[in-house]
Formats: structure tokens, sequence, C-alpha cells
């Protein structure tokens, strides 16, 4: 495989949807004009990246995928990608699309919008070979770690699940699902609150946040409460994860009727659900730095590359560039890909200008084309 794809380093994350009172994920939508604008009071600064950009699809790697969601860049460059509903974990090999089933994690059990979804390495994998997965059971949701051992037979790769944190509430909808390892070498979560409104709300409860916690799932120093994982609460659905280059957290959130946010994550502040959705200017809560109709993203992963957020969209259907200037936006977010390939599920940047991503048609909600789920291999701008 090429080298400048081999420098792999998972920044995203990403997710399901839900939209309309149904607070399912949602359907194709109209398309109409983005509702997010530069935040007033700042202005670009010198490193802001151009107003514009460009996003060329380069190849397509591999065709065929089920119920894909979760993606994660091997140290070789290839590819881990769980299936939602089947429970396994395949690899891609990036040189010319091969996929080999590594494994089926036990205990999943996928419904509705639950199942296997968001994966992520250890930030010492070289050594540690583990990979984690945050995934539902017939009682919740949880993340396991899981021993990762190339040298055994397909099918037979992944070690027994060591369970890290459970108790994460479960629903037919909303159950979040998107990890990551953080710049610190901790591990960040985002959780649905179910469809169960006051969970998003409720300090007790698991559900609605954004969680931080070490590797083996324990609370860290520096969150709001020592002794808790939740990093952030009220939250619908988050399912995007990423760090900017200055290493602060942005996270993707599914609105209800009217808008869909991207959020700059501090820890302890609160970001409204369901008190308030998008910009509302109310004491106490935190405005999303960016806001769209529902029609216009449904947005799962995001990736930081080349000084802008990509998040990927599922009613959308198109890819979101959000150019940042710190902590605000430098320009107008712009779409591309639009309708192209349906729906969009996850994107992560692997250096540079080099992005992979994953649709998501063949989930239950998508118009399956021939091909369909497929990863592509993208340079942005």
């Amino acid at each position: 495989m090429t080298a400048v794809w081999a420098a792999a380093a998972l920044l995203v994350i990403a997710g399901c949807s839900s939209g309309g009172g149904a607070g399912q994920e949602r359907g194709r939508g109209a398309a109409s004009s983005p509702a997010a604008s530069p935040s007033e009071g700042g202005s670009p600064s010198p490193s802001a990246p151009p107003a514009k950009g460009s996003v060329k699809v380069v190849s397509t790697l591999t065709e065929g995928l089920n119920s894909p969601w979760g993606l994660a860049a091997l140290p070789d460059g290839d590819l881990l990608v769980s299936s939602r509903d089947e429970g396994t974990i395949t690899r891609v090999d990036t040189d010319g699309g091969k996929k080999t089933v590594v494994g089926e994690v036990p205990g999943v059990a996928a419904a509705g919008e639950g199942g296997l979804l968001g994966i992520a390495l250890s930030p010492s994998f070289a050594s540690d070979h583990l990979l984690y997965a945050y995934f539902t059971t017939e009682s919740d949701n949880r993340i396991a770690r899981m021993f990762y051992d190339e040298r055994k037979p397909t099918g037979q790769q992944l070690g027994a699940p060591d369970t890290v944190l459970r108790g994460i509430p479960k629903g037919t909808i909303h159950n979040g699902g998107r990890i990551a390892f953080g710049p610190d070498k901790m591990l960040y979560a985002g959780t649905g609150e179910t469809a169960e409104r006051g969970l998003a709300q409720d300090k007790k409860s698991l559900a609605g946040k954004i969680l931080r916690m070490t590797a083996d799932g324990q609370p860290v120093h520096g969150n709001p409460d020592a002794d808790s994982v939740v990093y952030s609460p009220g939250h619908r659905n988050v399912q995007g994860l990423a760090w900017d280059s200055e290493n602060r957290l942005w996270a993707s959130e599914f609105g209800q009727d009217n808008w869909d946010e991207l959020n700059l994550i501090e820890p302890g502040k609160n970001y409204g659900w369901p008190v308030v959705e998008g910009k509302a200017g109310r004491a106490g809560y935190v405005d999303p730095v960016a806001q769209w109709k529902t029609s216009e993203a449904s947005p799962s992963g995001i990736a930081y590359a080349e000084g802008s957020i990509w998040m990927a969209s599922l009613r959308g259907e198109r890819l979101w560039r959000v150019p940042l200037a710190g902590r605000e936006l430098a320009a107008a977010p712009q779409a591309f890909l639009r309708e192209e390939f349906g729906r969009l599920r996850t994107v992560i940047s692997v250096g540079g200008d080099k992005v992979w991503l994953m649709t998501s048609n063949t989930d239950g909600r998508g118009a399956p084309k021939p091909g369909d789920d497929r990863i592509l291999q993208l340079e942005v701008a």
C-alpha cells in the first residue's frame, strides 16, 4: 500500500440520525441553503483555510459492505470496518480492496439503530493489539476491548470481549455509538438519549452524553465530576467526534424537527437537549458553532483535515466542509457529493489531504444501488 495512506491516525468518529417527530433516522430529503454562518464578533485567523474548498473522489476502494458503521485505520494503512447488523469486523486491504472477515463480536443484539457501532484502536495498538468496540446487547449499550491477532485463521482473529464500560441505556433509536481516543489518550464516546428525552439532562444517566474515560473505562482527572465518566450533558444523539489541530473536541449531533448541530465540546458545559435545539442564545446552554436544517444533514461521522471539519450526512446525502478559524467558522459550510453516493456514514482522516469516506445505504433507511455499501478514497482541500 502507498506510504501516504499507511500513515493512519484515526481522528474521527459517526452514526445514525433521527428526524422529524418520529425521531427515526431520516430518509432522503430536499436540499436547501445552509443555515450556518461565521460567528459574529470573530474574524478568520491568518491560518484559517480558504473560504472555498474542494473534494476529489480518487477511487472506490471496496464495495459490497453490509450495514457498515465504524471505520478504523490500522498502522499499516489497512482499514477495519464494523457491520452494525452482522456484528462482524472486516479488514479491507487498501492496496486492492480485498475484504477479510476478522471475526464476530459476541453478544451483539442488532435491532433498529442498535448493533455493532463504533470501533477504535488502542493508542498503544502497535504493542497491545487491542481493538475497542461500542455495541448494543440485549440489556444495554457497552464498550469492550478485544485482542486482535492477525496470525490466527480468518474469522477467528478476535479475542473474547473485555467489557470496560456497561450500562449505557439502549433503545430502538438514538444509541449514539461513536468512540475515539483523544490526543490525551483517553477514550471518548458519544451516546444517545434512546428517545427518552429526560435522560439527556439526567446527571445519573449515561444517555445523551459525551463520555470520557481511561482505557480501562474509569473516570479521569479533568472530568466535571471526579467519580463520573460524563464529560458533557444535553445531547440528543452524538455520532461524530474529532479533534482539531489545537486539540479542541468537536461533535456532530442530530436535531429533531429543526436543527442539526456541530458543537465545540468543553467539559461540564450543557448542550441543551431537550430544552433547546440549535442556536437559542439561552443562558446556561451552549449554542452550536454551526447548524443545518435536518433535511440537509442528519450528521454522522466527522473528521478534521486541511483546517476543516468534514461531516458525513445521512438524510442530507452529502459531505459538508466546515472551515474553522479557531473556535469559530472561517466561512460558511460548503456541501460536496450531493446525492452522488446516497447516505454517508463515516469519514476518517489519515494525514494531509487524504480521507476515507464510507456510505450507509444498506442500513434499512437508504436506497441501495449495485455495489453498496462502499468506501471511497478522497483528496480534500
